[in-house]
């Protein structure tokens, strides 16, 4: 791996948690249970890699058309495992960040959402991005709304919930396709797909995906 071709910003759609389960007997509450836990190892494997800043998609604004008893899961565990792993959480030097609508959250995750926002926002050096009830439909609209006449490339990306250009796309589980995920930030990412499911994918699997990437020719529409 050229660690002088390090993608500064990699988003990652988290897919697979549902099937990683099954194929092991277990629910679907289990595989979103261990991909939670993925999360921060991946996270932590990027910084050492030198990754800038790490942008997950954690729930969507079409997964609330999911059954009820795995949408309550899925708002109430993250709550549950902050209280029981606050301490350790803040030993992560690292900043965290939420993107994606507010006012369908329920006010217990919210209000772990602020916390950890404000306890963590004067790290520096590497940033995790959750994206929770976050689509790219409803990012792009937004940003239109709050622009002012006339509306140009500059004013949409003022407004938008991240406004760092993306490098590298991975979906893990086999599936090819954005799932409206940071269309505006990925318009020039290099896309990497694997069949990998999410809890099983670490961090041999992120430096494959890194090395990948150093092949990669980015052109942005022009010529080398």
């Amino acid at each position: 791996m050229d660690l002088t071709n390090i993608p500064k910003h990699v988003g990652i759609i988290m897919d697979g948690n549902g099937r990683w389960a099954k194929k092991r007997g277990q629910p679907r509450s289990f595989g979103h249970y261990m991909g939670g836990r993925n999360l921060f190892t991946v996270a932590r494997e990027a910084k050492n890699i030198g990754i800038e800043t790490l942008t997950v998609y954690a729930f969507s604004t079409e997964n609330w058309k999911r059954p009820k008893e795995e949408i309550d899961y899925l708002m109430q565990t993250p709550v549950d495992f902050y209280h029981k792993n606050k301490d350790k959480l803040y030993q992560i030097d690292y900043k965290i960040s939420f993107i994606g609508r507010k006012d369908r959250i329920p006010k217990n995750l919210l209000e772990v959402i602020l916390e950890i926002e404000k306890n963590t926002k004067d790290h520096l050096g590497f940033e995790l991005v959750i994206a929770l009830d976050y689509g790219g439909y409803d990012e792009i609209i937004s940003s239109v709304n709050q622009s002012k006449l006339p509306i140009d490339q500059i004013q949409i990306e003022k407004h938008l919930m991240i406004n760092k250009p993306m490098d590298l796309l991975i979906r893990t589980s086999g599936e090819m396709r954005l799932s409206n995920f940071l269309l505006w930030q990925a318009s020039y990412a290099e896309l990497y797909f694997t069949k990998i499911h999410w809890p099983s994918f670490n961090g041999k699997a992120l430096k494959k995906a890194i090395k990948n990437y150093q092949k990669r020719n980015r052109r942005y529409g022009g010529l080398k």
